[in-house]
């Protein structure tokens, strides 16, 4: 199944406190059981202003969809391609 990355513009996002984040992942889990096993969550990267989010998904519809259901914004979807780490120069 695709992965996804989803560029999400949260200004302050680096300044949410850990219960606003524990609230924000909260809300995301709700939407994700709703919508079924066809879309999970993998992990999220949480910068100053923006929150990189990982999703495994059928396609980028059901990502929107979720960031849609969540009120949550994604202002960028790509599909990820390829992983490449350290390992690759081997």
């Amino acid at each position: 199944m695709p992965k996804y990355v989803i560029e999400r513009e949260i200004p302050g996002a680096g300044k949410l406190s850990p219960e606003e984040l524990q609230g924000i992942s909260q809300k995301s889990c709700e939407v994700l059981r709703e919508m079924g096993p066809q879309i999970q969550w993998v992990q999220s990267y949480v910068t100053d202003d923006k929150i990189y989010c990982v999703y495994i998904a059928p396609d980028e519809e059901a990502v929107k969809k979720h960031a849609q259901q969540g009120g949550f914004p994604a202002n960028r979807v790509s599909e990820i391609r390829a992983v490449i780490d350290p390992t690759t120069a081997e």
